[in-house]
């Protein structure tokens, strides 16, 4: 198989783990014979920096002949001070909305060897296996109007039925393919945007008598990831409400830095990135946790390529590195040894290696 792809490195500690990640695509291109053909752009505050725009067209234009984004993180303090318009985030917001990246998918899981990183019990943390899908391109975050006024401020939350229909369905057709539980997440008893969202999750049910639908309003999920967190599934939610309850579930696996995400459209073409921010505060020290990204990388494998054993190879070899305790500086413990960025992706990297040698003993054996 032959591929391209946008790299888009981004700021602060996005480049170190950015260029981890691409280290591991490259050994699984080798490994199971594909070849994956990587542009370089730049988005968010570099962007800017370079382009007065933190979404140049030259970016757009790469993107748009590729089969696929990864990207590092975006922002910093360094570019607080700016207009809306010349702000990192809006830039990850333009890309989103340009490539109608509407589906955005959270996974949750729960590492055993990183359960006492977790601030959950080990019995309420232990054998979370989640999903969050979050609708991205619409909601409050695009809504209009959008200003200020002289005494206020005024924000706007709009969904068409069909931008519900197609991220529930999206929805439905994960949970079909996992545990088939589906809990939709609204506030129904306020917002006439989320009574909308009900009945058509309502609606679409039918067409899927195999998966179990529960309603539930945001506020009492919220408490529940935190208390109950295992009882869920495929978790499917409006833009604003994913943004906060994706964020909030993080803690369960104990880091921000061991989650991927990727943002989809009905063709499969998406973006990839971890869910953690640009860290600027500890950029360029090496001390970078690149688990997210190479995961995002997995995750880019399966949902974009369908290469599910190439994903599945990835997912293993970053557990079981944590598993032989090894850890960069986010997750260090009594007992397991502290690596850098370059060097806990070697483990990463070997690890793969190593599953391919023994592989190849046990054919010629057999």
């Amino acid at each position: 198989m032959e591929k391209k792809i946008t790299v888009l490195p981004g700021d602060g500690i996005g480049p170190e783990v950015v260029a981890s990640a691409v280290r591991v695509l490259q050994v699984i291109g080798k490994r199971f014979n594909h070849t994956f053909h990587l542009g370089y752009a730049t988005i968010g505050g570099a962007a800017i920096d370079q382009h007065n725009n933190p979404l140049p067209d030259e970016t757009i234009d790469m993107c748009e002949n590729s089969d696929a984004i990864l990207l590092g993180a975006v922002g910093g303090p360094k570019w607080d001070q700016n207009p809306p318009e010349l702000r990192p985030e809006k830039g990850l917001l333009r890309i989103r909305k340009h490539f109608d990246l509407f589906a955005n998918l959270r996974p949750v899981k729960a590492f055993p060897s990183l359960l006492d990183a977790s601030p959950l019990k080990r019995e309420v943390a232990e054998n979370v296996d989640l999903m969050i899908v979050r609708e991205l391109t619409g909601g409050v975050y695009f809504g209009e109007p959008r200003m200020r006024t002289e005494n206020g401020a005024i924000d706007t939350t709009v969904y068409s039925k069909a931008e519900v229909e197609r991220i529930v369905e999206n929805a439905f057709e994960l949970a079909r393919l996992r545990g088939g539980k589906l809990c939709s997440v609204d506030k129904a008893n306020v917002l006439e945007t989320s009574r909308l969202w009900r009945e058509v999750v309502e609606e679409k049910k039918k067409d899927y008598p195999d998966v179990r639908v529960e309603h539930n309003l945001v506020d009492s999920v919220a408490m529940k990831l935190i208390t109950n967190p295992g009882h869920y599934d495929v978790v499917v939610t409006e833009n604003m409400f994913g943004d906060i309850l994706s964020d909030e579930a993080s803690v369960i696996t104990g880091s921000l830095g061991v989650l991927p995400s990727a943002s989809i459209r009905g063709d499969n073409f998406g973006l990839y990135e971890p869910v953690h921010g640009s860290a600027p505060e500890i950029a360029g020290q090496g001390v970078a946790n690149p688990a997210a990204t190479i995961l995002s990388v997995a995750m880019m494998l399966q949902y974009s390529f369908g290469l599910k054993e190439e994903a599945a190879e990835i997912e293993r070899a970053v557990s079981a590195v944590f598993d032989d305790g090894y850890f960069t500086a986010d997750l260090a413990r009594d007992g397991g040894r502290t690596l850098s960025t370059n060097e806990w992706t070697d483990k990463v990297i070997n690890e793969i290696d190593t599953s391919f040698v023994s592989e190849s003993i046990m054919t010629t054996y057999i």
